[in-house]
Parts: structure tokens; sequence; C-alpha cells
């Protein structure tokens, strides 16, 4: 196999997707902007796990630099290229639009385009959950209408799908798509529910708890999201047919969803970190946010008939590892 291309490779799921191809002898690219989102020094930390690899080399450039893209799509040839790399969160898409438009539209568009002069085999990408916005019939299916995102952030993703749709139908790009659901695990990242839940109950602070605990979540353990992700790279396909959401028109285009199949209650989730931390919570119950959804929960019979998916790890088990993780890593 030729090289792979990662971006976001100091990222959550990227840093994990491209231990796993290393771990398969696989030379990886990797490209991640190291930006200041959240504290920079934990994307070094995830570095350095595989930094020192021979089959591993690292650009710290960003995906809106299409000059500085080019030239490393021109100094390596790569078969497949995967886009984990992308402004993350809802609530910041208040704050700064522009960073979504920037990282997730115009940075997408010159992955795209780069891919496409260089001629790739595939092209896999990261969209997200987030895409399904208030839709009401659970769980979530790709056969789903998505046409009403309400935050910028499941905007600029259901964007990255029509974009890539156009690119599979004119230019022949084969493209595949993975709407995640709630992703957990060692190394996440600090700004999700799962990081500031432990950290403030571990403190004896306070955490916000919003719709009132209402909430229910599809949340996916790191290892499944990699093993599916694995299984769409190194194309382990249990189908031996390539359609998509246009397979009338002979689209080089794939869109799936992968999560867990389970929506869990929010205070269930609580109730876990609070176990393994052996410390209660103190909770302060808040309204429903603004571009937040009370309920995910993913379809993810596709994915299973192509590819054999089976997320494996359950809740229970998860956040046990993490925690674990947390408390070695804080020190």
């Amino acid at each position: 196999m030729k090289k792979i291309l990662v971006t976001g490779s100091a990222g959550f799921i990227g840093s994990e997707l491209t231990l796993r191809l290393l771990s398969n002898d696989i030379e990886v690219i990797g490209i991640d902007n190291h930006n200041s989102y959240y504290n920079p020094a934990l994307k070094e930390r995830r570095l350095e796990r595989f930094i020192g690899n021979k089959n591993y080399k690292h650009y710290r450039i960003d995906l809106k630099d299409i000059k500085s893209l080019k030239e490393v799509f021109l100094d390596n040839e790569f078969s497949i290229v995967v886009n984990l790399a992308a402004q993350a969160g809802v609530r910041y898409s208040f704050e700064n639009p522009a960073s979504y438009i920037d990282s997730n539209v115009v940075g997408f568009g010159n992955l795209l385009e780069c891919s496409r002069q260089s001629k790739i085999d595939h092209l896999i990408y990261a969209s997200s959950s987030s895409v399904y916005g208030l839709n009401k019939k659970l769980p979530f299916s790709v056969e789903d209408r998505v046409d009403h995102p309400i935050n910028l952030y499941a905007a600029s993703k259901k964007t990255n799908e029509l974009m890539a749709h156009a690119y599979s139908h004119i230019y022949k790009l084969k493209t595949t798509g993975l709407r995640f659901f709630s992703v957990y695990g060692p190394w996440g990242r600090p700004d999700m529910a799962l990081w500031l839940f432990t950290e403030k109950i571990n403190r004896g602070e306070k955490i916000q708890v919003f719709n009132k605990g209402d909430h229910k979540r599809d949340f996916t353990y790191i290892d499944d999201i990699v093993e599916g992700l694995l299984s769409v790279v190194l194309d382990r396909k249990a189908s031996s047919t390539f359609t998509g959401l246009d397979n009338k028109n002979d689209a080089q285009y794939r869109i799936y969803n992968i999560g867990n199949n389970k929506s869990v209650p929010l205070n269930d989730f609580i109730t876990e970190i609070e176990k393994n931390l052996q410390k209660k919570s103190i909770k302060e119950f808040l309204p429903l946010q603004m571009g937040d959804v009370a309920e995910t929960w993913a379809d993810i019979d596709s994915f299973k008939d192509d590819f054999n998916y089976n997320p494996k790890t359950s809740v229970k088990e998860g956040v046990k590892k993490f925690v674990e993780w947390y408390l070695e890593y804080i020190k």
C-alpha cells in the first residue's frame, strides 16, 4: 500500500488512527495546524507517541494554506487521504463562526482539489451526527433528510458532504463520509463532556448539566471508531459493491453513520464517572442550550452490512478506561 495522508493527525481521532496504521507498518504522512482551540500541549503529548516512528512524517500546516498543502501532495504520493482535521465544537461556533468556514469549508475544498489533481484512490472524511439537526425520527438514518442544521458546525459538515458528492459525481473521485456519534475515550478533547465532568467531579466542583439532565447520546468509544475507520481505509468490505446515496447516477460516493447504536441517558454517563472516581457530582441543571439537540442515536445497519462494523465497548467499560487514563495523565 502507498502512503496514507491523515489530516488532524495530532488530534483525538487522528492520532489514534495514525497509531493503528503505523502498527500495521503503513507509511503515514500527518498534517495538523496545532491551533489553540484547546491547550496545544495535549496535541504535542499525543504526537510524542509516534513522532519518532520511521514510517511517519509530520507537517505543521493549515488546510487553508493551499500553497503549502499542494507542496505536501507534490512531495508525497498518496493512495488514500483521511480528513479528520476540522474546527470542532458547537458552542464555539457562536463566538467564532469564521473559523468554521475557513477550516471546515475552505480547508476541505482545498483538500478535495489537491486530491483530484493528484488522482488519489480514495478520500475518507469525518462528518458528524450534528448534521441531523432537529430530526425527530430515531435512530438517525443516512436515508433521512438533513436540510436543517441548527449550528454552524453542523452546517459546515453538511457542506463537506455536498462538496464531496459534487467531486465524486463530476470527477469520479471516490469519497466516503463518516458521521461520527459522540466519540470519547483516552486522549480525548478537554472541551468535551467526559473530560469536563471528570475534571470537575474530581476537583469537587459543580458540573453544568444541560437540558435539565434529559439528554441522551450515542456515546461511541474511540477504539470502535478507529476499527470502523480502518475497515474503510483498508477496504475490508463485506459487500463487493461501491454504492451510496447517489448510486443511480453512478457517483463514487458513500455516507455512513459510525456510532454505538445505543442511546444512553447523560445521567447514566455521569453515574459511571462518579463510580470510577468514587466521588459524587454536584449538579447545576440548566435548560437546553442553543444549537444543541436532546437525543442522538445512530442507525448503523448499512455500515454493518458493508464493512462488518461491530462496536464492542460499553459505556461502563469505556468510561472506566477514560477515568483511569485521565488520573494518570494529570499527574
